[in-house]
């Protein structure tokens, strides 16, 4: 069966109309329809479709921008639709997996993706190295000071304040009061130094 997906993005002027006439030209006799925009996952209307592709079945869409806008979505989409044994038909790109050469078309697009992928990853290491060699870690910055710990911890452990009462003084949560308290414990410091 030949299942079509239309998609506009929201809030456009646009509608479904000319994809759909298209879709319907092509053959489908399903179609799916939604206003969404193309760079998001969560999709109604897309994950409907995609949960009732069975094997043998064809995806067609009037543009491949129509799938997704991400690269990694359409790969992820594609590999879902080779999970059901289906294919997958691009009408204005003349792109169809049923073929030879329209696999090796997708094998392509999947081949630069996976370089693309392989180019950040070499690039955000090559930062994070140049970074620590500058001095800098990475995450977020310790909320509290070495005095500010030691005065909750002592505070808590000598019973002059409660660890909620310490949580709130410094907007943190009483979980992280307990920790700084453990921590404060394990490493033998004595109480009021």
């Amino acid at each position: 069966m030949l299942l079509g997906y239309a998609r506009v993005s929201k809030g456009d002027e646009q509608n479904n109309a000319l994809q759909a006439r298209a879709l319907r030209a092509a053959g489908c006799r399903r179609l799916f329809e939604e206003a969404a925009s193309g760079g998001r996952w969560d999709r109604p209307e897309l994950h409907r479709m995609l949960d009732q592709l069975r094997e043998g079945d064809t995806v067609v869409v009037w543009k491949l921008d129509r799938l997704s806008r991400s690269l990694k979505d359409v790969l992820h989409i594609m590999e879902r639709i080779v999970e059901a044994g289906a294919g997958f038909r691009s009408v204005t790109e003349d792109i169809d997996t049923t073929t030879p050469a329209g696999r090796m078309m997708m094998q392509m697009v999947g081949s630069f993706a996976e370089f693309e992928r392989a180019m950040i990853r070499e690039r955000t290491s090559a930062g994070i190295a140049a970074a620590r060699a500058e001095g800098r870690t990475g995450g977020r910055r310790k909320k509290l000071d070495p005095a500010k710990r030691r005065e909750i911890a002592e505070s808590v452990i000598t019973g002059r304040k409660s660890g909620a009462d310490m949580a709130r003084l410094y907007n943190i949560s009483q979980p992280t009061v307990s920790r700084i308290v453990a921590q404060h414990r394990a490493s033998g410091q004595p109480v009021g130094t």
